[in-house]
């Protein structure tokens, strides 16, 4: 989902996406929102945090049992007197499968000085795939999404609030990531303005080649794609590159 956020309030972003759910969303496995979901890119983490089960999450999770779908989203989590930027996995039964905490705040706009970094890479699990995930930021740091090609993870998806002055970055660094990861990349971003920057979205799709399936600009949407596993498979076995990665 592609949509502009009301800025800092959460409960019109939860009107508005419930306004672009349809009757014809349905037979879909995973929807994805962009980063901070519900609010926008906000420095105000303590104003705006939640614990893990706050309304973002409930919210959410009513989203996922009522349509059947796993969800990502991105929300600001507090843990003690620390607050995380994170992308949380919520399953079709309403549950929390896994938790990512921004690796890399981004310090250009002191995120850093508001937000705690995480320390791991999380990779969840929908049916037999394999699912790295990643917010923003990350995206300009190759190796974390190397930890996901380790573990042969067939999707890496980057949740974000990315600026139109800076597109072309986005887009290059998402084929990059699918190109030699060998896998489906998915960048799910959000269009509109905040007080600060404008957004055109550009929410994309580049598949184990890095060959562009679908990309977006400048228009809240729900933007349906096909994941096909075994073109993933097939990729790996006639390019075995990932089998000659070192970690260094």
């Amino acid at each position: 989902m592609q949509y502009n956020p009301v800025w800092e309030n959460k409960i019109e972003n939860m009107k508005k996406i419930d306004s672009m759910m349809d009757n014809d969303f349905k037979n879909v496995d995973l929807l994805i929102f962009p980063e901070m979901t519900l609010t926008g890119f906000t420095m105000k983490a303590e104003k705006f945090c939640e614990d893990l089960y706050g309304v973002s999450v409930s919210y959410l999770s009513e989203l996922a049992k009522n349509f059947k779908v796993n969800i990502l989203s991105g929300f600001i989590l507090k843990e003690g007197n620390e607050f995380y930027n994170v992308l949380v996995h919520i399953d079709e039964k309403a549950e929390v499968k896994s938790l990512y905490k921004k690796t890399h705040p981004f310090s250009y706009s002191s995120e850093n000085k508001h937000y705690k970094r995480g320390e791991q890479a999380v990779a969840t699990k929908i049916g037999d795939w394999s699912i790295g995930l990643a917010v923003c930021y990350d995206l300009r740091f190759p190796e974390l999404y190397r930890n996901y090609a380790k573990l042969k993870s067939e999707l890496v998806v980057t949740i974000a609030n990315w600026p139109d002055t800076r597109l072309e970055h986005w887009k290059i660094l998402l084929k990059a990531r699918a190109i030699e990861n060998q896998c489906y990349s998915i960048g799910v971003n959000r269009v509109g303005n905040d007080p600060k920057v404008h957004y055109n979205g550009c929410s994309c799709m580049y598949d184990p080649m890095g060959n562009e399936i679908v990309s977006v600009k400048d228009r809240e949407e729900i933007i349906y794609c096909d994941l096909e596993k075994e073109k993933v498979v097939a990729t790996r076995k006639k390019l075995p590159f990932l089998d000659d990665m070192h970690m260094i």
